[in-house]
């Protein structure tokens, strides 16, 4: 069965949810890994609204290819998002420093090990109420 929009979104927030638990409990490389899942299933919801309000599938026969990535750059680019991101970077010096931290997640991190000071920076870049990567996207998806 396909994923919705609607799913990406709730996927996101059971992620980071689940990424705040393991945090309080000390699991440091699973914070990290599931935190940064939440983003790439923000940053696919948004790509979803993309697709909804431009129709872009039927211009680029290539698109869906294109998407299966976990490359978070290559994700708000292919949602549109970039020049938005730029906007708030330089309007916003923290969601910059927050963005600079998150962009660097890899799928592969499943295999690493991630020391507390990571998983926490990491985390609360992604989660930061007001200026956090998800809170970002979240006005997009």
């Amino acid at each position: 069965m396909p994923l919705t929009r609607t799913d990406l979104q709730q996927l996101a927030e059971l992620r980071i949810a689940e990424a705040a638990v393991l945090l309080a409990a000390g699991l440091w490389d699973g914070a990290y890994y599931l935190a940064g899942y939440a983003v790439e299933c923000a940053l696919k919801a948004c790509i979803m609204a993309h697709v909804e309000r431009t129709g872009v599938i039927f211009e680029d026969r290539k698109f869906s290819e294109k998407c299966w990535t976990h490359d978070f750059k290559a994700l708000v680019e292919l949602a549109e998002l970039e020049d938005a991101r730029k906007a708030t970077a330089a309007a916003d010096p923290q969601f910059n420093r927050c963005w600079l931290i998150v962009r660097v997640w890899k799928e592969t991190s499943r295999y690493a090990r991630t020391p507390e000071a990571q998983a926490r920076e990491f985390v609360e870049a992604i989660d930061h109420p007001a200026h956090g990567v998800l809170t970002w996207i979240r006005r997009h998806w």
